[in-house]
């Protein structure tokens, strides 16, 4: 009875402190979501419901051009990043046993490393050759901080799939290429897709290394915030943005569960399927 009552109190314990937890986590959003519905420059002060900050933000030129910008150098580095990333995921899971543990080791520096400090040996790097700061070494600075992330989306399928599928298809007649489209990208394209999404998700995030390679008068959300708070509070119409841009994620996340739970369903059905069929 004793170890009953304990077990009770571990799980209400336990689900409290999950509660408590998404409750900080979760709770400034949905204030700043719910006061995106007023008028009212204060956030805590309530004037009616009014959709006139969605209309504010799409007439507010700087935001818009911001947020352009911002949507660009995200997609742009995370194509650059996927394809560089599966890329190389796939030459070092074919690599040596030795040379798959230096490309490993190489792949893990970025993570590890502080954002800040690859900001400044870019910026150090480009003055240093001579070059101007623009769309380019933006774009280098974002592929720099995530093509790590995907190789690390990339590399569970690899390791999931035979290795032995590609040489079959070479014996088979198949031209390495062909191979490789046919046989070897179908096998890992949700790690891939996932590497992408992470990468444009960490490139939409990102302020140091952006604050570091950008031209001065290229403006991301990141720097157009942090530009706007330096000289006065923030513009109303940004909770409007943060508020799209919340429910764009959650749609994104919702459509990506459903489709791995159909995956899912399939995959019982094929294997129940071929379990009658013996």
């Amino acid at each position: 009875m004793v170890k009953k009552h304990r077990g009770l109190a571990q799980i209400i314990i336990g689900r409290a402190f999950i509660l408590f937890v998404l409750l900080l986590m979760y709770a400034p959003i949905i204030v700043l979501m719910i006061f995106s519905f007023t008028e009212s420059t204060n956030v805590g002060t309530w004037e009616g419901f009014s959709l006139q900050l969605y209309v504010d933000l799409f007439k507010n030129k700087e935001i818009m051009q911001a947020l352009f910008n911002t949507l660009m150098v995200a997609l742009t580095s995370g194509v650059v990043a996927t394809i560089l990333g599966t890329l190389g995921a796939i030459g070092t899971f074919y690599m040596s046993r030795k040379g798959k543990k230096i490309m490993e080791g190489m792949t893990q520096i970025p993570i590890i490393n502080a954002e800040v400090v690859i900001a400044i040996s870019l910026a150090v790097l480009i003055v240093a050759v001579g070059a101007k700061f623009n769309f380019l070494t933006l774009l280098l600075g974002h592929v720099v901080l995530t093509v790590a992330f995907v190789y690390l989306s990339v590399k569970p399928k690899l390791m999931q799939m035979d290795p032995s599928i590609y040489e079959a298809a070479l014996d088979l007649g198949a031209t390495p290429s062909h191979a490789m489209r046919r046989v070897i990208f179908p096998e890992i394209l949700p790690g891939i897709i996932s590497g992408f999404m992470l990468s444009v998700t960490l490139s939409l995030d990102d302020y140091i290394i952006t604050a570091f390679l950008r031209d001065n008068s290229f403006e991301t959300i990141s720097t157009y915030v942090q530009g706007v708070i330096a000289k006065s509070s923030i513009p109303p119409a940004l909770r409007a943005l943060t508020t799209v841009i919340f429910l764009i994620a959650l749609l994104v996340l919702f459509v990506n569960n459903w489709k791995q739970k159909q995956e899912e369903k399939m995959k019982v059905f094929n294997t129940k399927g071929k379990v009658t069929n013996q």
